[in-house]
């Protein structure tokens, strides 16, 4: 009987093992579409730049720090042109509309849209300032054993921005009618 209750000990032990561990990579599965999702913009707006530039403070994730300051950078990009920026805690800037407000164009542009966010790509060119030492403190948070979060502070050329975009075709004109 005591080799039963043992048997059955032993299997009990075994079932919650890896059911838990099922559990631990269905939140990990998770967490990566959240880290993935391209509504997840971690953004602040500080300030209104000189000459069309926006001051904003964008938070980024990667396996390293130098990765996560590269997330940030696009993500701050991507938020100008999707999403636009929230107003200023401080009052400095008011809310920033999105350079594109139709949702197809993510998808009609879709080959416009990989080679611009690509690694290097044309989207750096209007990051105009930025804080690339890898930051410390509250700006530098391990989320978990492979991911960083990192804050950093970016200075975006947003006007230019638009103007290309409306080159392109992508976003319409402000002088564009209704």
């Amino acid at each position: 009987m005591k080799k039963v209750t043992q048997i059955l000990s032993l299997m009990m032990a075994i079932f919650f093992l890896v059911s838990s561990m099922g559990n631990a990579q269905s939140k990990n599965k998770v967490r990566k579409m959240e880290y993935n999702s391209k509504y997840n913009y971690e953004v602040a707006t500080i300030a209104v730049g000189v000459d069309g530039t926006k001051l904003v403070k964008v938070w980024g994730y990667g396996p390293k720090p130098e990765e996560a300051i590269r997330h940030a950078k696009e993500l701050a990009i991507a938020c100008a042109i999707f999403r636009g920026f929230p107003p200023a805690s401080n009052g400095a800037a008011a809310k920033t509309p999105p350079i594109v407000t139709d949702d197809s164009v993510i998808e009609k542009y879709a080959e416009f849209f990989d080679n611009f966010f690509a690694p290097g790509g044309k989207y750096l060119q209007y990051v105009n300032l930025s804080t690339d030492a890898p930051p410390t403190g509250e700006d530098r948070v391990k989320v978990n054993k492979k991911t960083y979060k990192v804050g950093v502070v970016l200075s975006i050329a947003f006007d230019e921005l638009r103007k290309d975009l409306e080159k392109e075709g992508i976003a319409r004109r402000l002088d564009a009618g209704f």
